[in-house]
């Protein structure tokens, strides 16, 4: 069973990396979430590492321009490892072929920006459905919008049997008050309908490796045993954890606010009958990183 906290310092010495999600724990979306800011620099300024473990399809450039804008410091973190990253990794080593139908938000196209990483990276272009020989998803074209409105392109490409690069596993996000739709809920429509979707954010291990990569570009080393991953995901945060057998701390205030009864500290057995139907158990329980 869980165990409910009451902060991070509390717990924070037993770890020397957190791999800590944005939506939800340092941010909303809109701006900066002070308390959990101050957390992260109390384990800075003792030695911890943090990792910022986002499922954005941004690279991670575009992620630290967007924290800029929503007030959190360049100090409150060591390093950025992205879902986007991880999937534009493996687009351009060829994963859904060099002709993409794309699926997403105007100013989500710099997901098709070159990635010196690669060495001989595939040339991608974007064309109509028609010509596709894959499909890249960042999210919808209109987060707000039902993503069952797409069922006529999705049926048309899994009858070419088109595989969809999904670059941000997340069904929703809250931006402020307002919930919106992801790319995750595109590739799980996909999937339903017995299309092929290729993961690569949490809860899939693609993301965890490049987070441990960065981390050693950073100059510091943690043992799995001492890394505390952090999120409000039941199925990408805490589930990604499990998978990866490091420990999890759950912000019960994000997502499942509601669910869990956090006012501001989650009700114990509603987070219990929560935790049960998620089928998931992070180590550790608080209502907002703090």
């Amino acid at each position: 069973m869980t165990q409910i906290i009451d902060s991070l310092s509390q717990i924070s010495d037993r770890y020397d990396a957190l791999f800590v999600d944005l939506w939800g724990c340092v941010h909303d979306g809109v701006k900066a979430l002070p308390d959990a800011v101050a957390a992260l620099h109390r384990y800075r300024d003792n030695g911890g590492a943090v990792v910022l473990l986002t499922n954005s399809p941004r690279p991670r450039h575009g992620v630290e321009k967007q924290l800029d804008i929503f007030g959190v410091p360049e100090t409150a973190w060591d390093t950025i490892a992205t879902s986007g990253d991880s999937a534009r990794a493996a687009m351009f080593e060829g994963a859904v072929g060099e002709k993409v139908y794309f699926i997403g938000e105007d100013r989500d196209k710099t997901f098709f920006q070159p990635m010196q990483l690669i060495e001989e990276p595939v040339e991608v272009e974007l064309v109509d459905l028609a010509q596709a020989e894959g499909i890249v998803c960042t999210g919808p074209f209109d987060p707000t919008a039902d993503p069952a409105e797409l069922r006529p392109q999705l049926l048309y490409a899994k009858q070419k049997g088109l595989k969809l690069l999904c670059a941000n596993p997340d069904i929703v996000v809250d931006r402020g008050d307002h919930r919106e739709w992801c790319a995750g809920a595109i590739a799980r429509l996909y999937t339903e309908m017995g299309g092929e979707s290729l993961y690569f954010g949490k809860p899939h291990p693609p993301i965890y490796d490049l987070a441990r990569r960065r981390l050693a570009e950073t100059g510091h080393d943690a043992e799995r045993a001492t890394i505390l991953a952090i999120g409000d995901g039941a199925q990408t945060d805490i589930r990604g954890a499990l998978g990866e057998d490091i420990d999890s701390l759950f912000i019960s205030g994000g997502l499942a606010r509601a669910e869990t009864k956090t006012a501001p500290q989650p009700d114990p057995d509603a987070l219990e009958d929560y935790l049960t139907r998620e089928q998931v158990s992070p180590t550790y329980t608080i209502g907002h990183l703090r």
